[in-house]
């Protein structure tokens, strides 16, 4: 064997095989953190789908490590991907924001201006009197986008900076008022045809 030769092999099994181990770990973990979040929105037909990918995609990580078991660099690698396709995960779950949040807020100030601003943005609230610990408080609850999120919680912060908010993600919506989005006009598109396959109550 040629040294050029043992070189070229040597740069597939040390490089080459981890560099892909890595690339298919980060699909799959990516996937399967997508796959999760499916599921948790009740999106029962979308989430096996992205499953069955996410399974073959391991299948072939897993079997360029076990074919190559006494090579250091393919565990690194795996471990590696992992880690990179998790963070690529929820990156790319928070970008795409898919389903609705109910934001709940306790505030002590008089809420009428951070309501009539709310709605002013097109959102649905709800706003109901309350005992706090003390004395009486606002309540006011909103069910919305979760694109939206950040754009609620600057109008509080505006508002009402020392309101207490919480923000639960739920699961399905019948109905509801929501402000007109760019950003619903960009994904709506791409995730449209998955709509009628959330999981209803």
């Amino acid at each position: 064997m040629s040294l050029a030769t043992l070189f070229d092999q040597n740069i597939f099994v040390w490089v080459i095989i981890p560099c892909l181990i890595i690339l298919a770990r980060i699909l799959d973990v990516s996937l399967g953190t997508m796959r999760i979040i499916f599921v948790s929105r009740g999106m029962k037909y979308l989430a096996p789908l992205v499953g069955f990918f996410e399974v073959t995609i391991w299948l072939i990580a897993i079997r360029a490590v076990l074919e190559n078991l006494n090579n250091i660099a393919c565990y690194l690698a795996y471990g590696a991907g992992f880690a990179m396709g998790t963070y690529i995960g929820l990156f790319i779950e928070r970008k795409l924001a898919i389903g609705s949040a109910l934001i709940r807020i306790i505030t002590q100030k008089d809420a009428a201006d951070l309501v009539f601003h709310l709605r002013c943005k097109g959102f649905g609230v709800t706003s109901m009197d309350a005992e706090g610990i003390d004395g009486k408080v606002n309540i006011i609850y909103l069910i919305i986008k979760r694109q939206d999120h950040n754009k609620v919680t600057e109008i509080i912060r505006k508002f009402n900076p020392k309101a207490f908010y919480t923000l639960e993600h739920i699961q399905y919506v019948s109905e509801g008022i929501f402000p007109f989005s760019k950003t619903n006009q960009f994904w709506q598109p791409l995730l449209g045809p998955f709509r009628f396959w959330r999981k209803s109550k």
